[in-house]
């Protein structure tokens, strides 16, 4: 099935963010998009043009309330699986495969348990474009609404399309929030992260919600942005969502882990931490 959008598939945000953070890149290429294909570009200049405070509250509260299904997390990822795009040439591995690996590395650093589930379960979230979401309200890098946007953001001169850049009491420092007010206070652009914060919210430890919540916050957690809507709690808890980000951009190999071999080990932990069926 194809998401709907100029991604290929939603894999190819994920691989276009993994080569824009490569360590081994040199430091003039660091932000040198001059290569960067046709539909990333395009992609982004759907989200940055969309994303408005208005879009983002209205699928808050069109989602958050959890009221469309209820489903087991093995049916959720294969649901998920469902997104895959054979036409994609980089890879022959499904959803699964790629949060598996992402748990597995976690796993063998000697990580919580709650930190492995959240490698196998923080981008169940993409079954947002199942429900028929466009890419751009699903991945992308988040960044907050109603505020000034940093230049920090990924291309940032598309953000000329938005309204809300029209705005004058949005494109102050602080916009409608007030200095260090903490992030859960800040209406963060919508997508896979704060869909999927509000369903795991129920069962997994307060770090592994922010890395849920914050996994694809790269102008902050990889680029030191927007530190003055956070308070101190943020900062502490970022120390997680910045441990979990390089498993969650270079944990890929084209190495297919075993489900077979996995599951039993995966399904004790998801019976320890979840019910059979969650609210999503």
């Amino acid at each position: 099935m194809h998401s709907q959008g100029p991604l290929e598939s939603l894999e190819q945000w994920d691989d276009f963010v993994g080569s824009r953070y490569d360590p081994n890149k040199k430091k003039e290429e660091f932000r040198d998009y001059s290569h960067t294909t046709p539909g990333v570009v395009e992609f982004y200049r759907q989200n940055h043009a969309n994303q408005t405070r208005e879009f983002v509250l209205a699928k808050k509260a069109q989602y958050t309330g959890l009221k469309r299904s209820q489903m087991s997390l093995w049916e959720a990822l294969d649901y998920l699986n469902t997104l895959v795009d054979e036409s994609d040439p980089d890879t022959d591995l499904s959803q699964i495969d790629h949060n598996l690996q992402a748990a597995e590395a976690i796993r063998r650093d000697g990580h919580p348990d709650w930190f492995q589930l959240t490698g196998l379960l923080h981008d169940i979230g993409k079954v947002l474009c199942l429900y028929g979401e466009e890419q751009w309200a699903v991945v992308g890098d988040t960044f907050p609404t109603g505020c000034a946007y940093s230049d920090k953001i990924v291309f940032p001169e598309f953000f000329e399309a938005n309204p809300d850049s029209k705005n004058p009491a949005y494109q102050t420092e602080l916009g409608i929030y007030e200095k260090n007010c903490g992030l859960d206070k800040v209406d963060m652009s919508w997508g896979h992260d704060e869909y999927m914060y509000h369903a795991m919210k129920p069962y997994l430890p307060e770090p592994a919600l922010y890395m849920i919540r914050y996994h694809s916050f790269y102008p902050a957690h990889r680029e030191g942005a927007y530190d003055y809507l956070m308070n101190d709690h943020d900062r502490e808890m970022f120390q997680w969502v910045k441990a979990f980000n390089p498993y969650d951009l270079y944990s890929k190999s084209d190495t297919k882990p075993s489900l077979a071999e996995l599951k039993p080990y995966y399904s004790k932990l998801i019976d320890k931490y979840f019910p059979a069926k969650i609210d999503l």
